[in-house]
């Protein structure tokens, strides 16, 4: 099992940067990619930047140049943290983020966190 615990959201003005985090920990050696999700108000959650197990990162075009995700694990493997770092904010980026984990590469996602929400104003 692996659990995901999100921190970083808050409110924020259009033009300015936020970074989150995520602590991932149990069996984060089974853990390939991870991924944050953006859930807009009304709308589908949609995964908007992932990192590969390769270091390979891909984003949404919507976020592209703006968002960055990184990962960094701890020495001892105990647990990871992945962070979104968020640029240049927009408010259409308002909405629910979630850390997602997956045991593979493919689109399938096998872990949620709770979400936390961001709100970027005009």
């Amino acid at each position: 099992q692996v659990q995901l615990v999100e921190s970083g959201g808050g409110l924020m003005q259009a033009g300015g940067s936020l970074r989150l985090s995520c602590v991932v920990s149990g069996d984060i050696e089974s853990i390939a990619s991870m991924g944050w999700a953006h859930q807009a108000p009304g709308k589908e959650r949609d995964i908007v930047a992932r990192d590969f197990s390769s270091g390979r990162t891909q984003y949404q075009p919507s976020v592209e140049g703006r968002f960055t995700i990184s990962r960094d694990n701890a020495k001892d493997n105990t647990k990871s943290t992945v962070y979104l770092q968020m640029d240049r904010l927009k408010p259409e980026d308002t909405g629910v983020y979630y850390c997602a984990a997956s045991h593979t590469n493919d689109y399938r996602w096998d872990y949620w966190g709770q979400g936390t929400q961001v709100t970027v104003s005009s």
